[in-house]
């Protein structure tokens, strides 16, 4: 197992491009590590990813 660190931006890019314009900046910019690395993850994982990024940039607004 090789830990791999990608941003949000690139899962995006690879398996829904078509969300880039609807994502901020700041979720993009995300830092996401990936237990065995962006090249065996499967569409539905990455779509589980960008929802819990969404999720949790959702939280930490209303904190603030």
């Amino acid at each position: 197992m090789e830990m791999e660190s990608v941003t949000l931006s690139q899962i995006v890019k690879r398996w829904y491009p078509d969300m880039m314009p609807f994502l901020k900046q700041k979720e993009l910019n995300s830092l996401i590590m990936l237990r065995d690395g962006l090249s065996i993850l499967e569409p539905q994982d990455a779509m589980e990813i960008i929802q819990i990024s969404i999720c949790e940039h959702q939280n930490l607004a209303h904190l603030h």
